[in-house]
């Protein structure tokens, strides 16, 4: 995330991304979700390790601001565990885990309370699941990227979940769309505007930081 309020380099390519690596990624997700439905442990987690990261993105989309995001993950990776059983279309997995994160992050609005840490996909570190996939970013970098991401909670309801899932993990607008269920044009729309919203915020933020 850049200090101007932009999330990620724009890319000419961005809204027409190659269909080949698309579909790759989408016939290898489908196969680990047919794995792990049918009782295979490996596929699972390996299921999570390829999606966890947009997940996050979703939650932080919906969370209450004072809910910890590790606990969060790990409230969705018990229920993936506990429901991946139930999954009927393969094909259909993000809109499902997409689903199961934003009951987590409702969820934990209602109770109050913090999540536990008790169960969780062995081997998994969700303690960097967060950091932009940008090489030799600089620490100073990161906590600007985290403060945005503070910022982009504020954004209207919308805007915020395709904003974070492009700021988490870069997605082409036709994958955010296969997530959110929406139209590519629709995704690219909002991403720019969400964009010039939160550089909006931004530079409110900066002018009373200097008053």
């Amino acid at each position: 995330m850049r200090p101007d309020g932009g999330i990620t380099p724009e890319g000419s390519g961005d809204s027409s991304h190659p269909a080949g690596p698309w579909s790759l990624d989408q016939a290898a997700s489908e196969l680990e979700t047919r794995g792990a439905v049918a009782g295979d442990q490996e596929a699972l987690k390996e299921l999570w390790r390829r999606h966890r990261r947009w997940v996050a993105a979703i939650l932080l989309a919906h969370k209450p601001r004072w809910v910890d995001l590790d606990d969060l993950l790990q409230e969705v990776a018990v229920a993936v565990v506990r429901k991946i059983g139930e999954l009927r279309d393969p094909k259909s997995v993000r809109p499902w885990l997409r689903t199961v994160a934003i009951n987590a992050a409702h969820a934990a609005g209602r109770s109050g309370a913090r999540r536990s840490r008790d169960v969780s996909l062995a081997g998994e570190d969700h303690g960097e699941v967060m950091r932009p996939r940008r090489a030799n970013a600089e620490p100073s970098g990161l906590d600007e990227g985290r403060r945005l991401m503070e910022l982009a909670a504020q954004l209207p309801d919308g805007y915020r979940e395709p904003l974070l899932l492009k700021a988490v993990q870069n997605l082409s607008y036709r994958e955010i769309g296969s997530i959110l269920g929406l139209p590519e044009t629709t995704i690219e729309t909002r991403i720019a505007r969400g964009r010039r919203m939160l550089r909006e915020l931004a530079q409110q933020a900066h002018v009373e930081a200097a008053d």
